[in-house]
């Protein structure tokens, strides 16, 4: 049993979902399932229920979340502790405002472990050595890193007349009151639901948003992972392929700062696999006529 095992153990219980919980942890999907068996093994026990959705914690597990919880607190407390004052590089990263806190989390930890980092968060559209945004808001003269994808859900009042269909089609929200959100990156689901938008109100984040949804307002559509959790909407999918790539964009115009290769490299180290794959794909992919298309960042 080691801290990383631990620390995925924790992920699985606390997401309840072994693609999730690799997600957050910036790993691929065999690496958490690898680090779950070791542990049942060396426990001689059971720790989650598989299903076809994620994963359901058994008893064992319940009583093992506490005790890897405070393990890995205090393992990260102990390295804390023995830091040496050694000189950092300052890194500015700009984070759009529609990233769910867990995803955040699992972005900066990693950073704030390092001893050669001293970083400062700014809104999206300030200067800084990088941004995290999806990749619809990155510009001509940016390089583009993946790090993760997601799809689009709807978040309905519980008591809505949409709850009584397990997923909706674009076209059942043609002249449904809407909470619209202060972004265009879901802007192809107006254009193909078939009907007027009744904007009922306008969200300038997420939180707002789904505070808006659970009043009784409208319908938001949202990326899955602001919805996680929350008992107070009803969440369903959408027939229609909506998904958004979320990745660090930065200048290809001038050269990055020694901070900046630093994050470069930590992200490059914790993206899963697949993603790395999707990456080297898209590097060597030909740029369609007629397109905007941001730049692959180089290898």
């Amino acid at each position: 049993m080691d801290i990383r095992e631990l620390r995925y153990f924790s992920a699985v219980f606390e997401e309840r979902s072994l693609t999730r919980a690799a997600a957050r942890c910036f790993v691929s999907q065999p690496s958490i399932s690898l680090a779950i068996a070791n542990l049942e093994a060396e426990l001689g026990t059971e720790l989650f229920l598989r299903h076809r959705k994620g994963v359901v914690p058994l008893e064992a597990a319940e009583r093992l979340q506490p005790i890897a919880r405070r393990i890995v607190g205090e393992a990260d407390a102990a390295r804390n502790l023995f830091r040496h004052g050694a000189p950092k590089q300052a890194l500015k990263l700009g984070l759009m405002r529609t990233l769910d806190g867990r995803r955040v989390t699992a972005l900066l930890k990693p950073l704030t472990a390092r001893e050669d980092l001293r970083l400062h968060i700014v809104g999206p559209t300030e200067r800084a050595d990088g941004r995290i945004v999806s990749k619809s808001l990155v510009g001509d003269g940016e390089y583009f890193l993946p790090l993760w994808s997601e799809r689009y859900v709807a978040a309905l009042p519980l008591a809505h007349p949409l709850t009584l269909k397990p997923r909706l089609r674009a076209a059942d929200l043609a002249d449904v009151a809407m909470i619209d959100r202060c972004h265009c990156e879901h802007s192809a689901l107006a254009r193909r639901s078939g009907g007027p938008r009744e904007i009922a109100a306008i969200a300038e984040t997420e939180d707002w948003a789904l505070a808006l949804v659970a009043a009784g307002v409208g319908v938001a559509i949202v990326p899955e992972g602001v919805v996680h959790g929350r008992s107070d909407v009803a969440v369903r999918e959408i027939e229609m392929t909506l998904k958004r790539q979320v990745g660090l964009a930065y200048s290809a115009s001038r050269a990055p700062s020694e901070a900046l290769k630093i994050l470069i490299a930590t992200l490059r180290a914790a993206a899963p696999q697949k993603l790395r794959a999707t990456a080297g794909r898209q590097k060597g992919a030909p740029a369609k006529r007629g397109r905007r298309r941001s730049k692959v960042a180089p290898g």
